[in-house]
């Protein structure tokens, strides 16, 4: 396992429970140049764990509360005229960060939605035709309630596919609960987290990525992965080809942090629902009888997995 992710592992430990395999997805996102997408009730950990992400990282970290009055020029920024000076000036916007929460995206309206976006895409911000270019590594996290549709302006689909992963935490257990209870009984430990990673060994990490080997074999799994996804009964809308790229670079994340520079079918199988559900269009009949995640289990049931991929490798 990667060094700097079982640092980041501990930090997160230290402050929230249960958050291993969440952590990993957050780390795979960042060295992928992606951005994330959390769906999950209040509460969960949302803005706590961009915070500790941030602090690891020796990182800037801004939120913003998306709201329906929100302007585009409120995350992107402005320039204003300064009765004192008789000039305008600029005021750069949250945007200009490492890590940016944007909680509950789906308050804004789609105007408010599509300026954020549009800076996911291109990392940089344009204010009265001037070009500023945000700094590395630039990571979005947005938050979604599942539980409250009143009042919110979904996504669109070609909006949600920007996202290189949707994930979910959901609750943690009994124990994990008890243990939480134990770190905050006394201090606030957030206080207490120290860097653990450089900013300069991030953009490594996302060089490195792209150099990881992937067998043919490994290449027609994946790529098999996604077509199903195409033509399968319940879906009208399948894994586009922006998916395709974002499902190989994932894959290939995966098997850096654990130490190969070669993909395995294991890697391709362990992250296609994070990275390729929300990126479905489920039709009627799909939406009576499945999950968009239900729908990747059975076309990751039914595929045959290359079993001869890691000895070729070796």
């Amino acid at each position: 396992m990667n060094k700097s992710l079982e640092s980041l592992k501990s930090n997160v430990r230290t402050v929230l429970t249960g958050k291993d395999d969440m952590v990993e997805l957050i780390f795979i996102a960042m060295i992928c140049e992606g951005h994330l997408l959390l769906e999950d009730v209040p509460g969960t950990g949302k803005t706590m764990m961009a915070k500790i992400i941030a602090k690891s990282i020796k990182g800037t970290f801004r939120r913003v509360q998306f709201t329906p009055d929100l302007l585009p020029s409120d995350i992107t920024g402005i320039k204003f005229f300064n009765p004192k000076s008789q000039s305008f000036e600029l005021m750069m916007g949250p945007v200009m960060t490492n890590i940016l929460l944007a909680d509950e995206i789906n308050r804004a309206t789609p105007r408010a939605q599509s300026s954020l976006l549009e800076v996911m895409e291109e990392r940089q911000v344009t204010i009265e035709g001037e070009t500023f270019a945000i700094d590395k590594p630039f990571l979005v996290i947005a938050t979604q309630n599942p539980i409250e549709s009143q009042g919110t302006f979904a996504l669109p689909e070609a909006q949600m596919d920007r996202f290189f992963m949707q994930i979910s935490s959901g609750y943690p257990t009994f124990d994990e609960e008890r243990e939480m209870l134990h770190l905050h009984r006394l201090t606030n430990p957030l206080a207490q987290i120290e860097p653990v990673i450089e900013k300069d060994e991030i953009a490594q990490l996302q060089e490195q990525v792209k150099k990881t080997k992937i067998s043919e074999s490994v290449e027609n799994y994946l790529l098999e992965v996604v077509r199903a996804t195409r033509a399968h009964d319940w879906v009208a809308s399948g894994v586009s080809p922006r998916g395709t790229l974002a499902f190989m670079r994932g894959v290939q994340a995966k098997a850096l942090l654990n130490g190969r520079d070669f993909v395995v079918p294991e890697d391709v199988k362990s992250i296609a629902t994070s990275v390729l559900a929300h990126r479905l269009v489920l039709s009627m009949e799909g939406e009576l009888h499945a999950t968009k995640e239900q729908v990747i289990a059975d076309v990751l049931e039914h595929i045959d997995v290359p079993v001869e991929a890691g000895a070729q490798q070796e």
